[in-house]
């Protein structure tokens, strides 16, 4: 172990000597001290590597009877290439199949790894069956953007009910009547929006978002069936002011009619007025 440190000390101090005695820091710079205490060369920067030009190179593709020429980067990928045929050819990019030296490449490897070099031929072709899947699912994604679109305009208008549902609700079970064909009327639109649900074919997310609504409807429906039962109980209280006061107009109008025969008959004889008090004259 001595021996050992001591040899490492010395090349230490041999690579410092050798450092001092040249001049200038250019080769004080070239060595770096690891973390285990070995010396060793630097490498190159961050900013070096970074600096490094990625050449340019040309590449011919054949699409049919016509080719077409591309300059790319030789560290791109076949993604990339398809990318840039899609404007010249009027191909999709995930519809596209590049053969390179009888090989179909898939789109993440690199022309480099894959020996593509300036000058190199690739033939491409459109993948049939590739473009079917690709219209069937674009196809299957705009009925469930139309569907999710139909619902949340669905949810929207269920919103508007529930506002008006709650107010009935406070004004019933505050001891308020309510017409009876208000509350009826809301529940038809309910039932609407429920048919409306019913109609919406989707799948996956989209479908349990339509249950959660056709759940919500239903509730609603079930409150208002409750709300009419308790409002058919309530008493009109228009009817129960008008009674009282009907009574005390008819009571009126018994007493007036008593009275009119006394003030008829008392006029009838004119009594004399008598004097009884006599005053002091002064």
């Amino acid at each position: 172990m001595l021996g050992v440190k001591s040899r490492n000390l010395g090349t230490l101090a041999a690579a410092r000597g050798g450092a001092s005695t040249t001049g200038g820091g250019g080769c004080r710079d070239a060595w770096e001290l690891r973390p285990c205490g070995m010396l060793v060369q630097k490498r190159n920067s961050d900013v070096n590597q970074s600096q490094t030009i990625v050449p340019t190179i040309k590449v011919k593709v054949k699409y049919g009877s016509t080719y077409h020429e591309v300059n790319i980067k030789s560290q791109a990928t076949f993604g990339e290439l398809k990318k840039m045929l899609a404007g010249p050819t009027g191909l999709n990019p995930l519809d596209q199949k590049l053969v390179y030296k009888d090989k179909e490449r898939d789109s993440k490897t690199y022309l480099d790894v894959a020996g593509v070099n300036d000058g190199s031929r690739m033939v491409l072709f459109l993948d049939v069956m590739r473009q079917e899947k690709r219209l069937v699912d674009d196809l299957k994604n705009a009925k469930m953007d139309k569907s999710k679109r139909q619902i949340l305009e669905i949810s929207s208008e269920i919103d508007k009910l529930v506002k008006q549902v709650a107010n009935l609700e406070m004004e019933i079970y505050g001891g308020k009547k309510v017409v009876e064909k208000v509350l009826l009327n809301l529940i038809e639109l309910l039932m609407s929006q429920l048919i409306k649900l019913d109609g919406i074919v989707a799948e996956g997310d989209v479908k349990l978002h339509r249950r959660m609504q056709v759940k919500r409807v239903q509730n609603y429906i079930e409150v208002l069936d409750k709300l009419k039962i308790r409002n058919s109980k309530i008493v009109n209280q228009s009817n129960v002011v008008r009674a009282p006061l009907q009574q005390h107009v008819n009571r009126i109008s018994f007493e007036q009619k008593l009275i009119s025969p006394m003030e008829k008959q008392r006029d009838s004889m004119k009594w004399p007025v008598v004097v009884t008090t006599e005053w002091e004259k002064f």
